[in-house]
């Protein structure tokens, strides 16, 4: 069932957005060549912790981190190693937090060091697609008018759109209804209301949109190991304007990340 929150379930999200957006700002500040995921992951869960929350995504189905962390041609729900990242890698960072009962949810890829560029231009236009999504999701619209946004604006660039994951609705629960998928046609699928609250994560692909999991049952690589970028946010649907409740200002604008 898809059910609008009320303003104080939206504030609590927003909370949990806002925590989840300070944490991949901090996890930002440790993204070097030499650098483990296991590393970035010690730092999210002692960040979240210390501000009295639960990382989410730490056993939920049996996932053993904090985050999920996925290099270069793994798209998601990659694992953090004791493999360093090395100069010219990206690396997206899922971050997922539980406070008051809610749950915050946001993902990032960050570049390792300088990266070529057609992978800043994957980069780039991932997270583009991602604000085209959110200027989609507005009350009276539907799902498919999300989709359509990330997958033409993804598309236009020779990049591809991953079919088999989606974002979805959150609240009480990580995952709800609707699932957000990336790509679609205006007009249909579920009806966006004034109050839902979403999570949309656009996955791109530099090359084809082919994915398969690895034996692990949980990370999702590339079919022909090109690089995908992930990047995701936290909105309100309103009417005439969505209103973000995560954000990459902190990671962006206050330094954890340099352009």
């Amino acid at each position: 069932m898809i059910r609008p929150k009320t303003e104080e379930e939206i504030e609590l999200l927003r909370i949990n957005g806002d925590l989840v957006s300070r944490t991949l700002a901090e996890v930002g500040k440790w993204v070097a060549p030499g650098v483990t995921t296991e590393k970035l992951n010690e730092v999210a869960e002692t960040f979240i912790r210390d501000h009295g929350a639960v990382p989410s995504f730490k056993g939920f189905e049996g996932f053993p981190a904090a985050l999920c962390m996925s290099v270069n041609d793994v798209v998601v729900h990659g694992f953090p190693s004791d493999r360093p990242l090395e100069e010219g890698d990206i690396v997206s960072v899922d971050c997922g937090t539980l406070y008051k009962g809610y749950n915050g949810d946001s993902a990032y890829t960050f570049p390792v060091g300088e990266v070529d560029a057609e992978t800043r231009k994957l980069l780039d236009v991932t997270k583009a697609s991602l604000y085209k999504g959110i200027e989609a999701a507005v009350a009276g619209n539907r799902t498919g008018d999300i989709g359509y946004a990330v997958q033409s604006y993804a598309e236009s660039f020779g990049f591809s759109v991953v079919r088999e994951l989606e974002g979805h609705g959150v609240g009480k629960q990580m995952h709800e209804e609707p699932g957000i998928p990336n790509y679609g046609r205006r007009g249909h699928g579920a009806r966006l209301q004034d109050g839902m609250t979403i999570c949309i994560e656009p996955m791109i692909c530099a090359g084809g949109r082919g994915v398969y999991i690895a034996r692990n049952g949980w990370a999702v690589h590339t079919a022909d190991h090109k690089n995908a970028a992930h990047y995701e946010l936290t909105v309100v649907v309103r009417k005439g304007r969505a209103e973000q409740l995560s954000t990459f200002d902190y990671i962006e604008k206050d330094g954890s990340i340099k352009f």
